[in-house]
Order: C-alpha cells, then sequence, then structure tokens
C-alpha cells in the first residue's frame, strides 16, 4: 500500500467529561414521563405523534503495538418527536441531544413539535426561486455538518476537487471564503457536544485514526485557516497533520430569531432539511428538501404555512450569504446558531409533509 504510514507511538490524548452516571442508570421507568407528556399533549391538540426516547453508554479503547493505549467512556441521551395533523398537512418536528439526561426536556421539544404541527397545517404553494432564509438551528447543522465529509479535506483540495481547490492549483488557506462573521471550529472541549479523545477511522477518517483530537479552527472571520489532513497527506504535503473536523462548533451572534424574522421584508422560515446529497463537489452544491414546517415571512411576520421545496444551493455560499445570527445552541451533535442569508436556491416543490 503506497499510503501506509506507520504504527502510531504512545500518544497522549485529552481528558474529556462526556459521561454522565444518571445516563447509564436510567431504564424505560426514567424515560416514560417524558414519552407521557408527549402523547398527553398530541393527545389534546389532536395530533398523531411518533419518535423515540433512548440512553446508551459507550467504552472504547484504543491500542496497539508500539504501546499507544487509550480509553473514554461516554453517554449519549436523544430525544426526538414528530407531530402530524389529523388531516396529513401538518407536521412538526423537534429532537434533541446531550451526554447529560436531566439536559434533555421531552415536554418543550413535544410543544414545540404540536406547535409547529398545527401551524403548518394547510400549507401555500410558493414559487420556487432564490429566497431570503431564516434557517432554524437543525436547518443549518443538517448544511454545517456535511462540510466535513471532503469539503474541508486538503487533499480533495489540493487535487483539485474541492470547493476550496485554487484555480492552477493547490487549496485557498489563508483566502476568505465566507462572511466575517463565520468561525466554524473542531471543540472536544465544548461539554454540549459529543467528542472522542482521538481521531475516528472510516472512510473519511483515513491514516488520522488515533491522532489526539484537539481544538481546530477551519474557517476563523471568513477566513479558511486549516484543512483536515490525515498522516499520509501531511507526510507527502509538508503539513502537521489533523483530527478529522468532527465536535463542529459554529460561532453565532446576538440576535434573537424574532429579530431576524421581523428584519426580513420576504422570506422563507426553515425548521429543518432532510434527505440531503452532494450534487457538485466541486462547488459543495447539495440538494435536499424542507421538512415539518416551512414558513412565508412578509414585511416581517410569519403570514402562512408553505408548501415544502427542493433546494439546490452550497453551505459555503449561504456562509458567504450571511445576513444575521443568533447565539449558538446544540443541534444534533453541533453547535450552531438560527442564520439569516440571502439568495438561497429552492428549484421545486416538494410533495413531503
Amino acid at each position: 500500500d503506497p499510503e501506509w504510514v506507520e504504527t502510531l507511538p504512545p500518544q497522549k490524548y485529552p481528558t474529556l467529561e462526556k459521561y454522565d452516571r444518571e445516563a447509564e442508570r436510567a431504564r424505560a421507568a426514567d424515560r416514560a414521563p417524558g414519552v407521557k407528556a408527549a402523547l398527553t399533549l398530541a393527545d389534546r391538540r389532536k395530533l398523531t405523534a411518533a419518535g423515540f426516547f433512548e440512553n446508551s453508554v459507550e467504552r472504547r479503547a484504543i491500542a496497539n503495538s508500539k504501546g499507544n493505549f487509550g480509553f473514554h467512556e461516554s453517554s449519549d441521551v436523544e430525544f426526538s418527536v414528530t407531530m402530524r395533523t389529523s388531516d396529513g398537512t401538518g407536521s412538526g418536528w423537534a429532537s434533541a441531544y446531550s451526554p447529560r439526561f436531566s439536559e434533555v426536556d421531552p415536554k418543550s421539544l413535544a410543544r414545540r413539535a404540536a406547535d409547529k404541527g398545527v401551524e403548518s397545517a394547510k400549507p401555500r404553494e410558493v414559487p420556487p426561486g432564490d429566497y431570503t432564509v431564516i434557517l432554524e438551528p437543525d436547518a443549518v447543522a443538517a448544511l454545517v455538518q456535511t462540510l466535513q465529509f471532503g469539503a474541508l479535506s486538503k487533499r480533495a483540495a489540493d487535487e483539485g476537487r474541492s470547493v476550496f481547490s485554487k484555480e492552477g492549483g493547490g487549496n485557498r488557506i489563508g483566502e476568505k471564503v465566507a462572511h466575517e462573521a463565520v468561525t466554524l471550529r473542531t471543540d472536544p472541549m465544548e461539554p454540549r457536544v459529543p467528542a472522542m479523545p482521538w481521531s475516528a477511522a472510516g472512510p473519511f477518517g483515513g491514516t488520522a485514526s488515533g491522532l489526539p483530537n484537539r481544538r481546530v479552527a477551519w474557517i476563523e472571520k471568513g477566513v479558511l485557516k486549516t484543512m483536515f489532513a490525515d498522516r499520509y497527506w501531511a507526510g507527502k504535503t509538508g503539513v502537521e497533520p489533523t483530527p478529522f473536523p468532527a465536535s463542529l462548533v459554529l460561532e453565532g451572534g446576538r440576535e434573537t430569531l424574532d429579530a431576524l424574522i421581523a428584519g426580513t421584508d420576504r422570506g422563507l422560515l426553515v425548521t429543518r432539511f432532510w434527505y440531503i446529497r452532494t450534487v457538485n463537489p466541486q462547488t459543495w452544491q447539495l440538494t435536499g428538501l424542507t421538512r415539518d414546517g416551512l414558513f412565508l415571512i412578509e414585511k416581517g411576520k410569519i403570514t402562512a404555512p408553505a408548501v415544502n421545496l427542493r433546494f439546490n444551493e452550497s453551505p459555503v455560499v449561504m456562509l458567504q450569504n450571511i445576513e444575521g445570527m443568533t447565539p449558538a445552541v446544540p443541534a444534533g451533535r453541533l453547535l450552531v446558531p438560527a442564520i439569516k442569508s440571502r439568495e438561497f436556491t429552492f428549484t421545486s416543490k416538494s410533495d413531503a409533509v
């Protein structure tokens, strides 16, 4: 194998507090009150509810013949609920993840899903086109997390296969690639996002497997600062290897969601995206569908639910066109803000609810 690299010598791994004893001890009886609250609310508001509430613990070790060794235990708690109207035209969804059992609140999540379900019923058709969008944190997370699967790869950029490839060869490290308000980093020390002490393997981790995880700024104040390079590509190009870009944090702003809406003359509020696929790796253009609540904004107010749309857009363009952000909050397994971005492209209507 021409890309084989030597086994790692002993490494110093960070100590990460990602384990919660309550999350390990929780049983069905501990989850039942949260599930009951969601079902009771759905029944009272004449909605159909579906979802899950789960908790788990993982203990992982890494070792090799050169004496490298690491051990890590972590807990995961996740609640997700979808609520639909009886006529099938409205759907609301809410979800939360945390390493700690006490930080997941099924009652508030159920209320959010129920409100979205009722408010999104009997949607109005809006024409496809370019819109100012206000993306709620879950929609932002769905787009931003795709960047770790290729777009931030130094090898892909150096070989001309990336949105961050430089015309004529090389990569765009040191160049402005996003709005100056954008700082995207990996932060395994951030208590609100999951992390491992070492970089994982797999189809995207390559020979970075086993490297100690650490804080890495990928984009800082709009400038591309670092790209992911596994040990093989780092050695080939003479740079320091970096761990895989997990535990992503997109720093936010100071505005509220209500303020972003109030400052929008015409646009769309997006709850979340799903079924996202890559269209063009060299522009990082993606396609996917809105789901569980799309709302028309006119003159600073939400005026109607909208029929779902298919988008064709690049997260990089979205980050270039930012007009405002809320503070960052947990969304899935990332920490991201809600974002207002202009000229976001929708190409067709979707029958999804």
